[in-house]
């Protein structure tokens, strides 16, 4: 796999990278003796309790984006997964007390711990270490163990301590306080894909694409465990439960009983927000059937590990005081909202209409739907050539659960034809055939027309009035027309053949003498510049591709395979 990056020369990356960090962030200045500071607006800021914390880039926002009154006052970078050197840490520590001493919140790495403990050793300044070790990935019951690894609930830790400073606790309390949140709290992650570094272009470790990683760290550090995605423990419910376990287990072999805590679902870089909504919702659910109470919970993308596509779940153990913390007013740009008592219920749309079942078949548009199932995936991967991959997929959210063969009248099948796609299927495809079928139906509605029982010579008359309508009800809608490259290609040509009919036997007939300039007429989309819809936007690498709504339209008619087009 080849990674690629935003960048100058690497040599340069890591300065002009905090400096654009710096210079975005809106309270923060750079100091020229390595660490990043919040700005003041006098040189005699009020006397209390400062805190600051720090660490190897690349698990931005953390820690820069929580520089703020009411979380951190300074924080030190160090390379990109390297801590910080301790004259940097000495120099924040000098530069942030304000005279009542400064809290180091420190991560559990060796390097991190040692020149913490180096520039604390030589600080005019008094200093109390609060030491963070939550991920369970690495609990190795030995003495020789540097132990647990601090990750996810370092963020937790730093809003306690800079909630506890703000209201004016002394050095010892803070520290105090931010250290019963740490060591209540246990991490675990795992990862879809490795991560990579911008300095180099290489994979923080080895993926295959059909494996997964658990219990990776936050510096490209490989998990515990690799797993092939065809195992059964692999789904995000499967993986909750994995990680929820973990964590839950390493707590209570603690000694916390967790009954009441904060939930926090991080992405580690190159997650979705919709994959962590997922796995947020999940936790929330599966701690609910364990009888833990959720007090607050908060999901994004905070403690990352470049660019890696994968979670991390932190638990910490709430009680009154920790919640009023966790609560607190802070400015810190990083820090997200919070929700109180958070409750999970599936978010599903109703819908109430029902499916025509009167009456005997209609074979006419039962036939449409089957040809339609066959080919939602078929119908997506021609869209992802030809515009943005989604028009297989809202046909199948529309027809994906009729039930065929369908009961009921052309017009009752028409418009609930249009309610799915209207209410169902979304985006331009939803609004398009919506409002297609909802004007074919007005017309076999009233003409009085119904497949199942009318002639040819009634049928065609209604067909054509039908596509007539529906054409221009698009082309007022959109705007498109034919030659556009769009489905109204396919039925432009299926309404004049219609009309131009002289005899028209039997409905099957109809169908069939319409059918072939449908498909004549969808055929003609490859090779035409898209002009109307999201293929519009892609210019010439649209044209080579037919339009899948022009070869869909055409299954109304009779059938043709999509790799016929």
């Amino acid at each position: 796999m080849t990674f690629k990056s935003f960048r100058n020369t690497t040599d340069r990356f890591m300065r002009e990278a905090l400096g654009g960090l710096v210079a975005a962030h809106p309270r923060a200045e750079w100091h020229d003796e390595g660490f990043v500071g919040l700005s003041r607006s006098d040189d005699t800021p009020a006397p209390r309790v400062a805190v600051i914390s720090g660490g190897g880039s690349g698990h931005e926002p953390m820690h820069a984006g929580f520089i703020g009154e009411g979380m951190l006052d300074a924080a030190c970078p160090g390379l990109v997964f390297t801590s910080p050197n301790a004259v940097q840490i000495g120099a924040a520590t000098k530069w942030a007390d304000r005279g009542k001493g400064v809290v180091h919140v420190v991560k559990n790495y060796t390097g991190d711990v040692m020149n913490f403990t180096v520039a604390a050793n030589h600080a005019e300044a008094d200093v109390e270490q609060v030491l963070v070790d939550d991920d369970v990935a690495t609990e190795i019951d030995s003495g020789d163990s540097p132990g647990r690894r601090g990750t996810g609930a370092t963020v937790i830790v730093e809003k306690i301590a800079g909630a506890a400073a703000a209201r004016g606790d002394d050095l010892k309390t803070v520290a105090r306080i931010a250290q019963r949140a740490a060591d209540g709290s246990r991490s675990m992650a795992v990862a879809l894909q490795a991560g990579h570094s911008p300095t180099n272009d290489r994979a923080t470790f080895d993926l295959e694409d059909n494996q997964i990683e658990v219990g990776v760290g936050i510096h490209g550090e490989p998990g515990v465990e690799r797993r092939d995605l065809t195992d059964t423990e692999t789904s995000a419910s499967a993986l909750v439960e994995e990680l929820l376990g973990g964590i839950l287990g390493s707590l209570n072999k603690a000694g916390v009983e967790l009954t009441d805590a904060m939930l926090f679902v991080n992405g580690l870089g190159g997650t979705s927000e919709l994959e962590l909504d997922l796995v947020f919702g999940e936790a929330l659910k599966q701690l609910q059937q364990r009888g833990v109470t959720v007090r607050r919970g908060m999901r994004g993308t905070l403690v990352t590990s470049l660019n890696m596509a994968g979670v991390s779940i932190t638990l910490t153990a709430l009680d009154d005081e920790l919640t009023e913390l966790i609560d607190a007013d802070t400015a810190a740009p990083a820090w997200p909202g919070i929700v109180a008592d958070p409750q999970y219920a599936d978010a599903v749309m109703v819908d109430d209409e029902k499916q025509p079942d009167e009456g005997a078949e209609n074979a006419w548009l039962s036939a449409f739907v089957d040809r339609l199932s066959q080919s939602f995936d078929d119908l997506t991967a021609l869209d992802r050539e030809a515009g943005d991959g989604d028009f297989g997929q809202n046909m199948e959210a529309a027809f994906g659960d009729i039930t065929t063969p369908i009961k009921g009248a052309d017009a009752d099948v028409l418009n609930y034809f249009a309610h799915r796609m209207l209410v169902r299927a979304g985006g331009t495809s939803g609004a398009v055939l919506g409002t297609f079928f909802r004007a074919m139906a007005d017309v076999f509605e009233a003409d009085g027309v119904d497949s199942r029982e009318a002639d040819g010579a009634t049928f065609g008359g209604a067909l054509a009035g039908g596509l007539r309508r529906g054409v221009d009800a698009i082309t007022e809608l959109g705007g498109a027309k034919e030659g556009d490259n769009t489905l109204i290609d396919a039925l432009a040509p299926a309404a004049k053949a219609a009309d131009a009919l002289s005899e028209h036997g039997t409905v099957d007939e109809v169908l069939a003498a319409v059918f072939t300039p449908a498909v004549e007429g969808a055929k003609a989309t490859r090779g035409m510049q898209a002009k109307k819809g999201r293929a519009s936007y892609l210019g010439e690498s649209s044209k080579n591709v037919p339009d899948p709504g022009a070869i869909a339209v055409t299954w109304l008619f009779g059938e043709a395979g999509v790799s016929e087009f």
